[in-house]
């Protein structure tokens, strides 16, 4: 896609479709009052008549209309004015974009971005358009031998008239293009089957992305190597499967050597059957998503690199697979992880928090500035938020603020859980350091509570994001959630917006 910026008047645009924004109710916004004077009124008496209720989502593509150059017009609905906020603009988006799919445009020119918005200025309302268009241009098809009646959309450019502050529009949409399709590789990688996307394909992955940007190198990681760091927590959940493990370190320089980093790390089960603990059936195909936080760090490394951010990031991707056998860890087994500390295993099933918590000892290593996990972690996280939230749990107020506040700004948000040191009890052991599970109360809490002791001092927070890294049928598949809130957060951060 070709994003560009627009000036001059509206009935002048010579493009494939006008996109313009229309309010429930009240006088139309500038561009579009423009648009209809050219036209002779057209607009205003279909909407009298009652042919389009502009609520925000709601589309209606016109035919040429007299008076405009452009072959077709497309009105989008922001609903009642006073009532507009960004959620409202990312809607109406989003609905214009897929009504565009839908129709032979190939370029198109939007105004949705002049019009004043609650909660955005310029610059966000130039990101929300980019990021919505990937978002609305997402297809999956490289397992599809047949057309499917879903085929990406034909539109290959996208104007954005801008009223005003060029620099942040064209700031807002370079944001927002490298943001949709670091969301779209995050998605591809979520999306692919467990029998593609294993440990070793997953690290090819980031070999490649690494290999396209001059200030990001990689390194993988074998077992053999893992062994002789003493990760013992992560060398036991792979023990069951024959596929070996990958531990990958991606590193962004974009400051001084000497700055401390951000370090992110991401759960990378490419399937957890549960192991011995075995998952019931249903829906265990969803399992191939628990690498999402792995994922999620690839696609966040890939949009540092292209924005070039002034911030030294470094990405951890502990990978395995999570199955049964013979060589498998049993419940009552005690492992040793990196840090020394032994973990007594009650429950398999709770595998994500032992690799963590050998990449969080390896993190610690960078002497980070902030540590963030992000993890498809416990369905409690699911009962307790549904699918709207991830849930943020951490040793640090500054760095929930900061991720909280980032999470909002994006769309993406996140809710803050409490993590006193009284949980901890819950995950004591007669025979070993700690317990892998608490028991079923606060099972998203505990989960975190036994990270917490391998953060250090290092600011750390966990993401538990198995309410909202993917959507379960009919319309199964990724959502490329947090890259949103993480990129955000670097760009607050380093102060680039």
């Amino acid at each position: 896609m070709k994003f560009v910026v627009k000036a001059g008047p509206v009935a002048r645009q010579r493009s494939g479709c006008l996109i313009l924004p229309v309010f429930a109710g009240g006088a139309l916004p500038t561009a579009t009052a423009d648009a209809d004077r050219a036209a002779g009124g057209f607009i205003r008496r279909l909407l009298r008549q009652g042919d389009f209720r502009a609520e925000a989502g709601d589309t209606l593509l016109l035919p040429k209309l007299p008076g405009l150059a452009t072959p077709r017009v497309l009105l989008a609905g922001l609903g009642a004015r006073e009532r507009c906020d960004r959620k409202a603009l990312r809607k109406a988006v989003r609905a214009a974009f897929m009504a565009l799919g839908k129709a032979p445009v190939t370029a198109a020119v939007s105004y949705l971005g002049t019009v004043d918005v609650r909660g955005t200025d310029a610059y966000r309302r130039a990101r929300i358009a980019a990021e919505s268009w990937h978002d609305s241009a997402y297809r999956f098809l490289p397992h599809k031998t047949r057309e499917t009646g879903n085929q990406p959309p034909k539109l290959r450019s996208l104007a954005l008239a801008a009223a005003g502050d060029t620099a942040a529009v064209r700031r807002g949409l370079a944001h927002g293009d490298a943001i949709g399709r670091a969301i779209s590789l995050a998605r591809d990688l979520g999306n692919e089957p467990p029998n593609v996307c294993t440990p070793s394909w997953l690290a090819q992955r980031a070999r490649e992305v690494a290999g396209r940007h001059r200030k990001l190198r990689v390194q993988v990681l074998d077992e053999a190597r893992m062994r002789r760091l003493g990760m013992g927590s992560l060398l036991s959940v792979t023990a069951g499967s024959a596929q070996p493990a990958r531990f990958v370190v991606m590193q962004y320089q974009g400051a001084r050597a000497s700055d401390a980093p951000v370090v992110f790390v991401g759960k990378g089960i490419t399937f957890d059957t549960g192991g011995i603990s075995l998952k019931p059936g249903p829906q265990m195909d969803e399992m191939k998503y628990d690498m999402s936080g792995a994922g999620t760090v690839i696609a966040v490394m890939q949009a540092v690199a292209e924005l070039g951010l002034p911030v030294n990031v470094v990405g951890l991707v502990p990978s395995c697979e999570n199955m049964p056998g013979g060589r498998a860890t049993r419940p009552g087994d005690i492992v040793r992880s990196m840090s020394g500390q032994t973990i007594e295993i009650l429950n398999t099933d709770a595998e994500g928090r032992l690799i963590l918590c050998d990449a969080l000892t390896y993190g610690a290593r960078f002497k980070p500035a902030a540590m963030i996990d992000i993890a498809t972690l416990t369905g409690a996280c699911v009962v307790a938020l549904g699918k709207h939230r991830s849930g943020l749990m951490g040793n640090s107020d500054p760095l929930a603020t900061a991720l909280l506040a980032a999470g909002d700004a994006a769309d993406d948000p996140a809710w803050r859980l409490p993590l006193d040191s009284e949980y901890m009890e819950l995950l004591k052991s007669p025979f070993a350091d700690v317990a892998n599970i608490g028991g079923r109360d606060a099972g998203t809490i505990t989960a975190a509570a036994f990270l917490s002791r391998f953060a250090g001092d290092t600011p750390w927070a966990h993401l538990d994001v198995a309410g909202t890294a993917w959507v379960t049928a009919p319309q199964k598949g990724s959502t490329g959630r947090p890259v949103g809130l993480l990129v955000e957060y670097l760009l607050n951060r380093t102060a680039v917006s």
